[in-house]
């Protein structure tokens, strides 16, 4: 089935959820102009998502996606945390910050039985999750509202794991995506693939629609997907710059930028790896630290470090998410943006 009648689009292109960095404007404005617009919600509770939804519900009368992340909790480590904290004591000090008025958080919640709630009362025509899936109970309650789901999958053996826990169609990541990894079945990083050699392996093994993802930033780049097999795309990176973001100005700053040219995975911001352009805090400890706190536990002694130094125009302490291809990244609406885009699919069928 094509991916459009499958999801009820008009353009078999997805606009990637974003959290931090937009909210439902986005969303609304990438399906009104015949795309899957997607709304991050690993950072919402359930009176949130309700709210969100409903500001969307009032923007859009077109399909939406909603993605929710499917992690598992770790539980808290007071020696990793305090060593974590020690790391950072150097910033702590430079910023005039005291460690010890840093309160521990959970961070970002994974999909829940309250958040499926709220789905239900919703019905939203597209679901995806990141990490995995959820419990096989929650999954049967988002598939019971009508939803169509999406998981990523990062490699073969992930595409073929999620292929049999009955997921719609998948979103084959490439190590060139922004934002966090999608992995879940191995963390190991050496055996994440760049978009295109990643995409006609899972085309070949999988009998579901797949849509490629990552370093995808023109039309050019849709042409190439297609040609290797993607039933579409999704695209995060080059919408950062619309208007209809929350990106922040020091983050719309940096996309346009020669910084920008140079990307790197961290787990610096969070936990857990993700791709972002590369600041001070990463040159000087490294992107990869084995004493960050696990996903997403890392998040909260590093939070203090941002606020402070935003307030003083400062990225240094910020995840300044982005793909490897910034090229596409224009201030430009949405709406204009997904019509420049649509042109790599002409003429392909719908």
């Amino acid at each position: 089935m094509p991916l459009q009648r499958l999801l009820g689009i008009d353009l078999p292109l997805i606009q990637a959820p974003m959290a931090g960095v937009q909210n439902h404007a986005l969303a609304a404005a990438v399906s009104n102009a015949g795309g899957l617009g997607s709304l991050p919600c690993a950072l919402l509770d359930a009176a949130g998502l309700r709210a969100e939804l409903a500001a969307l519900a009032a923007k859009t009368a077109k399909p939406y996606n909603l993605n929710f992340f499917c992690h598992t909790p770790p539980p808290a480590d007071a020696a990793r945390e305090a060593a974590w904290r020690e790391a950072l004591r150097p910033y702590y000090s430079e910023l005039g910050i005291d460690p010890a008025d840093i309160a521990s958080g959970p961070g970002r919640q994974p999909f829940s039985a309250e958040l499926a709630e709220v789905l239900e009362e919703f019905r939203p025509a597209v679901v995806s999750f990141h990490f995995g899936l959820p419990s096989a109970e929650l999954l049967a309650r988002v598939k019971a509202c009508g939803a169509r789901i999406l998981s990523s999958a990062t490699t073969l053996e992930e595409a073929l794991w999620l292929e049999e826990q009955g997921v719609d169609a998948l979103i084959a990541q490439g190590l060139e995506a922004g934002g966090h990894r999608g992995h879940f079945l191995d963390m190991d990083i050496s055996r994440q693939l760049g978009t295109f050699a990643l995409l006609p392996q899972i085309v070949d093994a999988v009998r579901l629609p797949v849509i490629a993802a990552g370093g995808i930033a023109d039309a050019q780049g849709i042409r190439a997907a297609m040609a290797l097999g993607a039933a579409g795309v999704q695209i995060g990176t080059a919408y950062l710059c619309c208007p209809e973001t929350t990106t922040s100005a020091l983050h719309r700053a940096a996309l346009q930028s020669p910084q920008a040219r140079h990307t790197a995975l961290t787990n610096l911001f969070s936990g857990r790896p993700a791709r972002g352009i590369v600041n001070r805090l990463m040159r000087e400890l490294g992107p990869i630290s084995m004493l960050a706190p696990d996903f997403p536990l890392a998040t909260a002694a590093i939070a203090p470090l941002r606020a402070k130094a935003e307030s003083q125009g400062s990225g240094d302490f910020s995840p300044l998410w982005a793909g490897q291809n910034v090229s596409g990244c224009k201030r430009i609406g949405a709406a204009e943006l997904t019509a420049e885009l649509a042109r790599g699919f002409a003429p392909w069928p719908g």
